[in-house]
């Protein structure tokens, strides 16, 4: 990966007061003497210095893996000269007022000015209060490593100023951010805050919180969308042992019990009889040729021009994100709690409150990481389901949807079609037009717990209508097919379909012209800033390089965000059903790159979305029911579907920061539909292109004894509860996690000596006497294992919900093969849905050298053979689970790193986020 650093200049985004009380909606501080200073702008910035020498200051996003926790944490360690260790981001609680919504890609720059005028405030004060204290003139002091530090060598902690500071009205330097040429934190790459807590499993998300009293719930859905109980019969279910309650909710039956084991296997005990949906009538055909009829036909073209047009076809997708839909919530007569990820907590807040009859200000919500989003978490549907238990059950509740519950019934990307004709005459575009028509979602059958999104799809133009390139006359249209069908944002939005398909035909243009794709591009595009991140990935990816039949290279470009992205890829469709992208190269321009690390990260993220969206994963309706349920069958990219050559170039830019998390989708969507379409001679129209729709009387509790992570442990479980259970709900051991139950995402690995299992279909029993190995057991004491430092020096984890299972999937690995190939790590099947595959080949790579085989490892060795058990536990919940063709790819990849700092006109040599330079 390069990395190409420079200068930015200084965006002032509000006002900030030096003396003004705590911003009205701003969550209670704990200890007042803390406070230093706070914003009075929307975001509502306050930051304490706590005397232990801690920076505090409450954010007021959310963090879902793009790393802005990470970010914000480098804005404020800059202006105050703190370590970064000693700045601490936690994520604000629903406020009453001010700006706390998370998405458009806006975090980062809608922060900047904010957070740096915060800090620059900040350390304005506490140089002031120390100059007061040791008499000496504010002026001869400076900052470092948290402290203000005076010529003859005295020095202070931040923590011992702050109760002083806290006063200082005017202070006697100046509080203005620092100029760029001071920048020593900001535009380095650096490795995220949370990385420690991520890859030794102390993350916590919802599911890990063990709030009292709190029981697991789940709820038994419809088969079809908007189907609804007709008749419940609950009375085997209620006499399982465990189950607390059951609640009849409008979106199904909810069950409430002591594990989610319980939970489960009574609700697979209700007899419900179900009202189809309204959609119980419609199939994809059906919905397609509505779509069809309703994309706006074009006007005449101009009069003695050459026409291009191609229709476009694509599928709903779901977000899928590792961590599935988890809340908890404690619901009370005159007050209510609630702990859960969220993009828009007030809003969710608010609509909880009218839910359950109270007034928004005896509602708090904590808002906690999440493990992924992709625009998901900006709805609120499980915390308003568990709210309504909640409330109807009398008591806390943690209720979770299952991987099959979000894909089936949660939102997705709206399934749209496209029509674009791009007329030519004289070498050159003339005309434009591009309609489209899209899935637009009414409440009609959807249950209260699935409100209409948060998010209005515009009527306005379409984004060819930024004069991305110069076409000529450009015009627009859309039209909508209202269904009711749960919608909601996905990354990019309606970006990641209507320019993918505008980028195809800009291909197709240049072809029919008799031009080179790079070439017809760079000449009809618009910004000087696009043609060049356009040149840089021509350049670095060797573009036009002779490559075997069947093997080809595509490009396209996207602007967005006040940034702009260019993506190669290079695509292996020897067989066509089965193509591997083996090479991308991305270039973007955001403006000020906060976190170079952080950056490079989204846009492989965004790279392999594009991927997923135009080769594998789509959603299919049959009768008004959805019928995938897990990864088995929406075929999200694993590690062997993932380019083994990725590199992402920064450019330099002076400009402010831009918007960059979603920025990259189109552009790799694009680019790979290009090299695909070139590699097979075919015209790909429906996407994705490659994917194929597949088809109580209580009882004495048995009692099982195991080692678990060096202890012996003994547990009251059923035979039949799965071990991923035992250990979450009833061992409180939260590292593995749950993504699918079905032992297909790999979220939960870990190890059953020595090797690697599935919890979530390993049945208790296969354990006994027997010793398992979750991620809280990897390192020895505070010396890491050699894996989950390779994870840590390349800077791996995004959200960090899979990596503990990526890192026991390694561990195995390297225990089996301490030298694996590409073809070895490929084989891994464990999901990443931020997909950071790349990073996880490298530290697997890095780790291999390192691994000390027995030295280090405290888990025994022994053949990582399931339980023939196990396997037909998991054949029975997914059949058809463990018929898989072995990976066929072997490829090496190439590296190239710089790191360019333009200020000082130097090639610094050393280490990128743990890769070597």
């Amino acid at each position: 990966m390069i990395y190409t650093l420079a200068a930015s200049t200084l965006t002032v985004a509000a006002p900030l007061g030096c003396d003004t009380p705590a911003a009205e909606g701003a969550e209670s501080v704990r200890a007042r003497s803390d406070v230093l200073v706070t914003g009075a702008d929307d975001e509502m910035l306050v930051l304490e210095v706590t005397e232990a020498n801690k920076v505090v200051v409450r954010l007021p996003r959310l963090e879902v893996g793009q790393g802005v926790t990470t970010a914000v944490a480098m804005m404020i360690a800059e202006e105050l000269d703190a370590r970064l260790v000693d700045v601490s981001i936690p994520l604000a609680e629903a406020r009453r007022k001010g700006n706390q919504y998370t998405g458009g890609s806006s975090s980062v720059s809608s922060l900047y000015g904010p957070a740096r005028e915060l800090a620059a405030l900040a350390r304005a004060k506490l140089v002031t209060a120390a100059a007061r204290r040791w008499h000496i003139p504010a002026r001869f002091l400076r900052t470092e490593g948290t402290r203000v530090i005076a010529p003859d060598g005295r020095s202070a902690t931040f923590g011992s100023l702050t109760a002083s500071a806290a006063r200082v009205g005017r202070p006697a330097v100046s509080s203005k951010p620092k100029p760029v040429s001071k920048h020593r934190v900001i535009g380095r790459p650096t490795p995220r805050i949370d990385a420690r807590d991520i890859v030794t499993g102390r993350a916590q998300y919802a599911g890990d919180l063990a709030v009292a009293g709190a029981k697991p719930t789940v709820v038994a859905r419809p088969p079809t969308l908007g189907g609804r109980v007709r008749t419940l019969d609950d009375r085997a279910a209620r006499a399982m042992p465990g189950v607390r309650a059951v609640v009849k909710v409008a979106g199904g039956v909810a069950v409430v019990a002591d594990t989610f084991h319980h939970a489960f296997k009574a609700r697979d005990a209700l007899k419900i009889t179900w009202v189809p949906g309204p959609l119980a009538a419609l199939s994809d055909a059906e919905i397609r040729a509505r779509l069809q009829a309703a994309v706006p036909r074009f006007g005449t073209p101009p009069r003695g021009s050459a026409q291009t047009e191609a229709k476009f076809e694509f599928a709903f997708v779901s977000h899928a994100p590792m961590e599935v839909l988890t809340a908890v919530a404690d619901v009370r007569a005159h007050s209510a709690e609630l702990w859960f990820a969220s993009q828009s907590p007030m809003d969710a807040r608010d609509s909880i409150a009218s839910a359950i009859g109270l007034p928004a200000s005896k509602v708090r919500v904590h808002v906690l990481r999440a493990g992924g989003s992709f625009g998901r978490r900006l709805n609120h549907d499980a915390a308003l389901e568990a709210a309504l238990v909640s409330k109807a059950a009398g008591r806390p509740v943690k209720l979770m949807w299952s991987r099959a519950d979000d894909i089936r019934h949660g939102r997705m990307r709206p399934a749209d079609h496209h029509r674009i004709r791009a007329s030519h005459a004289g070498g050159r575009v003339v005309a434009f037009a591009h309609s489209v028509a899209t899935v637009s979602e009414t409440n009609d059958g959807l249950s209260a717990g699935v409100r209409p999104a948060a998010f209005a799809r515009a009527a306005g133009p379409l984004p060819s209508h930024s004069g991305l390139y110069n076409f000529g006359s450009i015009s627009g249209d859309w039209g909508s097919v209202d269904l009711a069908v749960p919608i909601g944002p996905w990354r990019s939005v309606s970006s990641g379909t209507s320019r993918t398909a505008e980028e195809i035909v800009v291909d197709e243009v240049a072809r029919a012209l008799g031009k080179d794709p790079v070439a017809f591009r760079r000449t009809t595009l618009r910004g000087k800033a696009v043609r060049a991140v356009l040149d840089k990935v021509a350049a670095a990816g060797e573009w036009g390089r002779a490559l075997p039949a069947g093997q080809a290279q595509g490009v396209a470009v996207h602007e967005e965000y006040g940034s702009c992205v260019a993506c190669l890829a290079e695509i292996d469709a020897t067989d066509p059903k089965n193509p591997r992208v083996t090479k991308v190269v991305m270039a973007a321009d955001v403006g000020t790159a906060v976190n170079p690390s952080g950056l490079e990260a989204q846009l492989m993220g965004t790279a392999v979305d594009g991927i997923s969206t135009v080769l594998r994963a789509g959603l299919h309706i049959d009768r008004g029911a959805v019928r995938e349920s897990s990864y088995a069958d929406f075929r999200y990219a694993r590690q062997r579907h993932a380019p083994l050559h990725f590199e992402a170039h920064i450019m330099p830019s002076r400009r402010a920061p831009g918007g960059a998390g979603e920025l990259g989708v189109p552009a790799a969507a694009g680019a790979v539909a290009n090299a695909y379409a070139r590699a097979t001679g075919s015209r790909p129209r429906r996407f994705p292109s490659t994917s194929e729709p597949s088809i109580s009387e209580k009882v004495p509790m048995p009692s099982y004894s195991f080692v678990l992570n060096g202890e012996r442990v003994t547990v009251e479980a059923p035979a039949d509860m799965p071990l991923l259970w035992v250990l979450r709900d009833l061992l409180n051991v939260t590292g593995p996690k749950y993504g699918c139950g079905v032992g297909v995402c790999r979220a939960c690995t870990s190890h059953l000596d020595g090797g690697e299992i599935q919890p979530c279909v390993v049945p208790v029993a296969d354990c006994a006497d027997r010793e398992v190995t979750t991620i809280e057991g990897l390192a020895d004491g505070n010396r890491l294992h050699p894996v989950q430092q390779a994870w840590l020096d390349c800077d791996v984890a995004q959200c960090g919900f899979c990596q503990p299972g990526q890192i026991m999937a390694a561990v195995a690995l390297l225990k089996r093969t301490p030298r694996p190939s590409d073809a070895d790590i490929d084989a891994i099947e464990n999901v990443c849905r931020c997909g950071t595959y790349f990073r996880i080949r490298e530290a697997i790579k890095k780790a291999s050298v390192k691994f000390p085989g027995q030295a280090h490892d405290r888990i025994r060795s022994r053949s990582p053979t399931l339980p023939s058990a196990s396997q037909r536990f998991a054949e029975d919940l997914h059949p058809g689970l463990f018929d898989r063709p072995a990976p066929s790819w072997a490829r090496r990849r190439g590296e190239t790193v710089e790191l360019v700092d333009e200020a000082q006109g130097l090639l610094l040599a050393g280490t990128v986020a743990g890769l070597p330079v």
